[in-house]
């Protein structure tokens, strides 16, 4: 680990100003640390960010739901609006990580956690995204976890998340608040970025830019949704491929559908094809086989991970049949 300084401040508007010096937002710190270890991070200054309020969860206005960027996973997925609203949240933060990992860590951190490419965090293998212009060593050599949807020459490494797919599949919004005290919001679906040419810009974060909440917005009545993970092991281990489902059924018709991937893409992956299939008809099981093989259109699989093609078109229609009621 390289020397850092670090500072705690007490109150926001300190914190952004060591933003804007160029310090590392710190939260619960379960992956930045690991990576400081690992010395892929090497920044000179730690701004701890714990005693901001942004923990809190509340419901807004028009029927969403606001999470605060410090509040904690474990916390997030107990909390009774979001297991009773939004179960497809509460589970994917449940298959994350470990208990003790989600005691600390934030639902901002975990939009902004790296990817777990072998080949990144190797300091010795080339990787266009810790070292831009080096070359990406996955395409040729041991790929079975990478990316199949959103690739690039440059990179083919997977989003970790299991709860940004689900915050895909709701419309999340992520707040940001800069320096000058400048706000905006950012459609998570725009806020995460794909690889394309520069790999390194993970975020579409502006300099010294913090994460303040993460916001739901209303979604129609009733809605069913889930949350389900293929992964090598049952317990503290990345996705192969998942899906967060969720649907709005009335009068026997899905009138709205939202599904994501997570595991096969360099971002959580919109399913827009498999929903456009959905809309308009009646759940059955026919109806979930035909809108799943469309989940992996557009995918590029790589020598190791071709099998994720069929794994993320059975993970899909499973899903749909748990959540649409047919199974």
């Amino acid at each position: 680990m390289y020397p850092f300084t670090y500072t705690k401040p007490s109150d926001t508007r300190a914190a952004l100003a060591a933003g804007r010096r160029g310090g590392r937002y710190l939260a619960g710190g379960t992956t930045l640390v690991d990576l400081m270890r690992e010395t892929v991070e090497r920044p000179r200054t730690l701004v701890d960010i714990t005693a901001l309020p942004l923990r809190r969860i509340t419901a807004t206005a028009r029927g969403g739901l606001r999470i605060g960027a410090l509040a904690r996973m474990a916390d997030t997925a107990a909390h009774p609006a979001v297991r009773t609203a939004y179960p497809v949240l509460s589970q994917a933060l449940e298959l994350s990580a470990s208990p003790q990992l989600r005691n600390m860590a934030t639902i901002g951190g975990n939009l902004m956690q790296r990817t777990r490419c072998t080949y990144f965090r190797d300091v010795t293998a080339d990787c266009n995204k810790r070292d831009p212009g080096s070359g990406c060593a996955a395409r040729d050599g041991y790929n079975r976890t990478h990316a199949i949807l959103g690739t690039s020459a440059h990179c083919v490494a997977t989003h970790p998340s299991d709860a940004a797919v689900a915050l895909t599949a709701l419309d999340a919004t992520v707040h940001l608040l800069a320096p000058d005290g400048g706000e905006r919001a950012v459609p998570l679906t725009d806020f995460l970025l794909r690889p394309g040419s520069t790999p390194h810009r993970e975020q579409a974060l502006r300099p010294g830019e913090l994460i303040t909440a993460v916001e739901i917005p209303p979604h129609p009545r009733p809605l069913r949704s889930g949350y389900l993970k293929v992964r090598d092991r049952q317990s503290y281990e990345f996705a192969l491929t998942s899906a967060a489902v969720a649907l709005h059924l009335s009068g026997g018709t899905i009138r709205e559908a939202r599904v994501a991937a997570g595991g096969v893409g360099t971002v959580p992956w919109r399913l827009a094809a498999v929903e456009r299939h959905l809309v308009g008809r009646r759940p059955s099981d026919a109806l979930w086989a035909e809108a799943a093989e469309h989940a992996a259109e557009g995918a590029r699989p790589l020598k190791h991970n071709r099998f994720k093609t069929a794994l993320l078109q059975r993970t899909v229609e499973r899903q749909l049949r748990t959540v649409g009621g047919t199974r």
